[in-house]
């Protein structure tokens, strides 16, 4: 993926994403968000946010599916002409509705680990380790379903001529993301989120 499809990518999470994730927050929700957007042009298609608040299913990812089978059959675009965004690495509920749904893809922003220690939230990898004996968080990342990819290593791939001004956008969603992720950790005491 080149820096011009990396750049469309971060906007999507800027100016998309992270609003709604904001609003999120707000209410009680954790910070995790999705997108998912056309292959051919990079156009939206849904975003939307964590709204555990309303049902604990409602996972960044599984809201955003939820929208995305909401939409008109006759304009919605078909699962693998999509690109499925994700803030943070699926956990296993959304990897298995991605699975189910079709797609033949997905993008992270943030691994597990940075889940778990940047935004102490451990539920991902616990639930992988304990239910699925996965230890790290290293499922199969490209499989007969699905090619996953984080974001980050494919940024870090690109000649340092085209990185700066990318990781200068990236640094700027991270910083985001932690002050909503604080936000959040301050507050959750007062949800009614069964796993915190």
């Amino acid at each position: 993926m080149n820096e011009k499809a990396l750049e469309k990518i971060l906007n999507i999470f800027s100016k998309e994403v992270l609003p709604l994730t904001e609003k999120g927050v707000a209410k009680g929700s954790k910070i995790f968000g999705a997108a998912i957007i056309k292959k051919e042009d990079f156009s939206i298609v849904v975003a939307e946010t964590n709204n555990e608040i309303e049902n604990p299913l409602w996972h960044g990812e599984m809201h955003a599916l939820k929208k995305f089978y909401e939409l008109d059959t006759n304009i919605r675009p078909k699962e693998k002409d999509c690109i499925f965004l994700s803030s943070h690495e699926p956990c296993s509920m959304c990897l298995s509705g991605i699975t189910f749904s079709g797609f033949d893809n997905f993008y992270y922003l943030f691994p597990y680990a940075a889940t778990n220690e940047e935004f102490n939230i451990p539920h991902d990898l616990n639930i992988l380790k304990e239910v699925f004996k996965i230890n790290d968080g290293e499922y199969n990342k490209e499989n007969s379903y699905w090619k996953s990819q984080n974001i980050n290593l494919l940024i870090e791939r690109l000649p340092p001529a085209k990185k700066e001004k990318i990781l200068n956008q990236l640094d700027e969603i991270k910083k985001k993301y932690q002050t909503l992720s604080n936000q959040y950790q301050e507050n959750k005491d007062g949800n009614s989120i069964p796993l915190n």
